[in-house]
């Protein structure tokens, strides 16, 4: 069942701040959302994207949430319902990553509870907060997910950030099934899975063999429009389908020969992230 349009919907999108976060924001008041909720850590970058998308005819709300908390995602979904009522799109794109080294070298343990918070757990809980309204509700629902291609193929340097994503995919896929059995088939779960983007939070990690690091507008643009569809998996680029498709063809010393030739096992050797 298709989506033209988010036109008259409300729309929730964590880690909204700036990144892919505020460009889905964005989407949604261009498309003339009835009401854009925006989720960030960072009050004050929040303001500001708050503040540059209110006026265009889409109320917007903003509030201020640790999404590692679930103290506080449940204390945020309350007021949200409270204030703006129910959700009809949900976009979990909050995330994290943490380190370039080996897993043994870990020296901040409380990244990894960290990573697992944000990046598996938040989208579980703020899901749990929307999603029996919208099976209730019988209108058009969508859940947006933000995974990764982490979470289709090992890969050395981000082991807890890829056991974060492959938590991620397999939850978000697995609701999609559920809902499909349960014959909601007014709501959609859509799990998008890019290799690295230009949004600062992967810098210093190089792209591969045919797959530059992805501009964030092409992300935005192609997960926004398969999220209406109500397409479930979204793999970007199409290097990342063939890794995948490989990875599960070849045997385990092939598929790691092939993978560490085409450039990926090294991708994360010159990480450095976002400050």
């Amino acid at each position: 069942m298709k989506l033209e349009t988010v036109a008259g919907k409300k729309v929730l999108v964590t880690g909204a701040a700036m990144g892919l976060g505020r460009l889905f924001a964005e989407r949604a008041v261009r498309e003339g959302a009835a009401a854009v909720v925006l989720w960030d850590v960072n009050e004050i970058a929040l303001q500001a994207t708050a503040s540059e998308l209110s006026g265009q005819g889409t109320a917007v709300h903003h509030y201020t949430v640790d999404v590692s908390d679930q103290d506080a995602i449940v204390a945020a979904a309350a007021a949200v319902r409270a204030e703006v009522g129910d959700i009809d799109i949900l976009v979990n794109n909050a995330g994290i990553v943490r380190g370039n080294s080996y897993f043994w070298e870990t020296e901040n343990r409380a990244d990894i509870d960290k990573t697992m918070a944000i990046n598996s757990l938040a989208p579980m809980y703020i899901t749990l907060e929307f999603l029996p309204a919208m099976v209730k509700n019988t209108g058009e629902a969508r859940v947006l997910t933000i995974a990764s291609s982490a979470g289709l193929v090992a890969n050395p340097r981000m082991s807890v950030y890829a056991a974060s994503k492959w938590a991620a995919l397999g939850w978000s896929d697995s609701v999609r099934l559920e809902l499909e059995q349960a014959g909601h088939d007014h709501v959609r779960v859509t799990t998008v899975c890019p290799t690295y983007i230009n949004t600062g939070m992967f810098d210093g990690a190089k792209g591969f063999w045919f797959t530059p690091i992805l501009e964030q507008d092409e992300v935005v643009e192609t997960s926004w429009q398969e999220m209406k569809q109500g397409n479930p998996l979204v793999i970007l680029p199409w290097t990342s389908r063939l890794n995948k498709a490989l990875s599960g063809i070849l045997p385990i010393k092939l598929r790691d020969v092939f993978l560490s030739t085409v450039g990926v096992y090294n991708s994360m050797e010159k990480f450095t992230g976002r400050k």
